[in-house]
């Protein structure tokens, strides 16, 4: 990021992780071969789980009661950028993003004792992998339209229910499953619950790979599962807000991811530019792929000072949830179009399977849908506006 640094602890941690990154990482990536497409075992995810949390990078924005380093948010997505912009291929796991504390950080103000040393605890120990489990075949954008219950039996829960398209769950041991618990109540009988994977009646199919190809989603079926009472986070009727209040920062979050990976675009970009020889000279010399670069730029820093300015808001506890989406619109759509044009510079080799400029481009095009489509971010950004 281009932003000014102030902070000494971000400072820092941008060095650590510039250093595990490039002296560790990626240098352990290229030694295993492995590729955007691969299916990674989890020894190998919770190996890079655990490194980062020894070193301070895993979940530094959790308070420092739960070992964390009450990192803002607005340096949050400093540190997002960075990772996103390394080339690294397991960077999503460094910071917590698939399966550790981001998962599950919002929710330590509900949990009970017992629920913080089962499940709260080792996640941000890098011990044990979580998902957020809401989305269903029938409700994508319609969050409220949930099907999968719960229902009370003695001291257990009954679960019932399909929930689809389920990001980080490949990696998890347990899921927050949004159920209904009082379908009476519309969207007030929502309830959150922690259900283990493991338990008996659950059953994880991998049949929903995404245009990246990466094996990150699986659809999680409950049949008759018998879960405690004592999992449901907070109050009977509370999931709903809770995953809301979740969603907004979610959507500010993955922000800084789409900026990095556009980051690396321009960056390849740039180099192909200079290097790529047609005509007597590169291509750099070329007013039209001069505008082409000048237009990434233009709108990577745009993007970037939104987002920055979004967090700091956030950091001070406003409510952030039309910027957040404002965000969420313009970064996926600018970022995306910086992907396009730097395909578009390196022509055949931009299209190339498995590029990095082709991934790019194939993962930023998903960014666009997830956590509410373009569409679903206008009808936030217009409700806002009207009320």
């Amino acid at each position: 990021m281009m932003t000014r640094i102030d902070d000494p602890l971000l400072r820092s941690l941008r060095e650590t992780l510039q250093r595990y990154l490039h002296d560790e990482l990626i240098p352990m990536e290229k030694s295993m071969g492995l590729g955007y497409e691969d299916k990674f075992p989890r020894e190998l995810v919770r190996s890079v789980w655990q490194r980062a949390r020894a070193l301070g990078l895993y979940g530094p924005q959790l308070p420092a009661d739960l070992g964390g380093q009450g990192l803002s948010l607005r340096s949050l997505c400093v540190l997002k950028d960075d990772v996103a912009a390394s080339g690294a291929i397991l960077f999503p796991h460094v910071l917590g993003d698939w399966g550790g504390p981001s998962r599950i950080g919002s929710l330590a103000q509900y949990a009970t004792p017992y629920q913080r040393d089962r499940y709260i605890l080792p996640v941000v120990n890098a011990e044990r992998g979580a998902c957020f489990a809401m989305t269903e075949p029938q409700s994508g954008s319609d969050a409220s339209r949930l099907m999968t219950t719960a229902v009370i039996d003695g001291d257990d829960y009954i679960v019932n229910g399909v929930k689809h398209y389920i990001s980080a769950s490949t990696f998890a041991d347990f899921a927050v499953v949004m159920c209904v618990t009082d379908p009476d109540k519309g969207a007030d009988g929502i309830s959150a619950i922690l259900i283990d994977l493991d338990q008996p009646g659950v059953r994880l199919s991998y049949d929903c790979v995404p245009m990246t190809g990466q094996y990150v989603d699986a659809d999680i079926t409950f049949d008759q599962v018998r879960v405690p009472r004592k999992n449901l986070i907070g109050e009977p009727g509370k999931g709903f807000k809770i995953a809301m209040n979740r969603v907004s920062v979610n959507r500010l979050l993955h922000c800084p991811t789409m900026i990095g990976l556009a980051r690396q675009a321009l960056r390849l970009a740039l180099d192909y530019a200079h290097h790529r020889q047609q005509f007597g000279g590169p291509i750099s010399r070329f007013q039209a792929i001069q505008h082409m670069l000048a237009d990434m730029a233009t709108a990577l820093y745009a993007c970037e000072q939104m987002v920055l300015a979004t967090a700091e808001r956030a950091d001070a506890g406003d409510d952030v949830r039309e910027t957040a989406s404002m965000c969420k619109l313009f970064v996926s759509e600018r970022c995306f179009e910086i992907a396009d044009k730097a395909m578009q510079i390196h022509g055949n080799v931009g299209v190339t399977k498995n590029h990095p400029v082709e991934f790019i481009f194939r993962r930023l095009r998903l960014y666009r849908i997830v956590t509410g489509t373009s569409e679903i971010q206008r009808n936030t950004i217009a409700k806002g506006l009207l009320a």
